[in-house]
């Protein structure tokens, strides 16, 4: 069944939120597979078992909408110049189980930092991908019925200001950074819509043959 990708360029969070609930809540046993490219104005969401210790004061003091959303995971910030891609999939027919989703995502993000020569890694214990111990890329997923939404935020040409405002996804004492910090050449930071482009292809190439493209 054909996986269909969806470009919906900069979306409020809350609405793009409530849209994957819809599709997922009305979504059938035949309903294709989504992946959707999207970027958001500056906001902060709280996991669904986050903690408020997390969101330090100058988080309440910027004027940046704070989201009690219903993925796992701690809270982050998305913001311009952060690419995201949500998975609405169907893990029951794809027979794929969520660590192995959450590997095939981390690998996705990896092999596409690897066209840029930056070498990046995966910790088991703390989801996500690393460079050089900097966290570039966030995960956090939500399960219903054996169905996916939400997905996976990297870091490419943006204000990282808000990240120092916040414990990111709960890890004290990590720093976050971003694609353009790690190029040596500023101008050969992909515009965003090459690079949602060519990570969505990437992950489909993880995620076939399961998931056929």
């Amino acid at each position: 069944m054909p996986v269909h990708i969806r470009s919906l360029g900069l979306q409020p969070y809350e609405n793009t939120w409530q849209a994957m609930q819809n599709f997922t809540s009305e979504r059938s046993d035949e309903t294709d597979d989504q992946i959707w490219l999207v970027t958001h104005p500056p906001v902060f969401t709280q996991g669904l078992n986050g903690d408020a210790k997390h969101l330090l004061g100058p988080a309440h003091q910027n004027n940046i909408p704070i989201i009690q959303t219903d993925r796992g995971g701690q809270v982050t910030y998305h913001g311009p110049g952060q690419a995201v891609v949500y998975l609405l999939l169907d893990l029951k027919r794809a027979k794929i189980g969520v660590r192995d989703l959450v590997s095939r995502m981390e690998n996705t993000i990896i092999d596409y930092l690897s066209t840029l020569n930056i070498d990046a890694s995966a910790r088991k214990e703390a989801p996500g991908v690393y460079v050089n111990g900097d966290k570039i890329a966030s995960l956090g997923l939500k399960i219903r019925k054996q169905r996916t939404y939400h997905g996976l935020a990297l870091n490419l040409e943006m204000d990282m200001s808000p990240f120092h405002w916040i414990t990111p996804c709960g890890l004290e004492g990590i720093q976050m950074t971003q694609v353009a910090d790690q190029l040596e050449d500023t101008t050969a930071v992909p515009d965003m819509d090459t690079c949602l482009t060519e990570l969505s292809q990437i992950l489909l190439t993880h995620l076939e043959p399961e998931i056929s493209g």
